[in-house]
């Protein structure tokens, strides 16, 4: 069976970790999540976080990552939840700038 090379990306504030892959063909975006063993490279991270996060490849959200097979050289996202909402945080900074 042929096999490709994907990244699977996880990023925290302070650290970041991307795993190279060698999957077969026809690997979804959320398969290569499982495979890339996150919950034991972020131990310090409760293992639901990467149940079933919002994915995407180079920056683009996945409607369906489960339904979506990768390519050679893709890159899967994991997106975050926001702490703030960015219009919020742009107001707070606002009402700070005592220029």
């Amino acid at each position: 069976m042929a096999e490709i090379t994907v990244e699977v990306a996880f990023a925290l504030p302070e650290r970041q970790g991307i795993v190279s892959l060698r999957v077969p063909l026809g690997t979804t975006a959320s398969e290569a999540v499982a495979l890339a063993d996150l919950p034991g490279r972020f131990p310090e991270l409760p293992a639901e976080t990467f149940a079933r996060p919002d994915l995407g490849v180079f920056g683009r959200r996945l409607r369906e990552p489960s339904r979506h097979p990768l390519r050679a050289g893709d890159r899967v996202e994991l997106y975050r939840s926001l702490l703030i909402d960015p219009k919020a945080a742009r107001r707070v900074r606002a009402g700070a700038d005592t220029r």
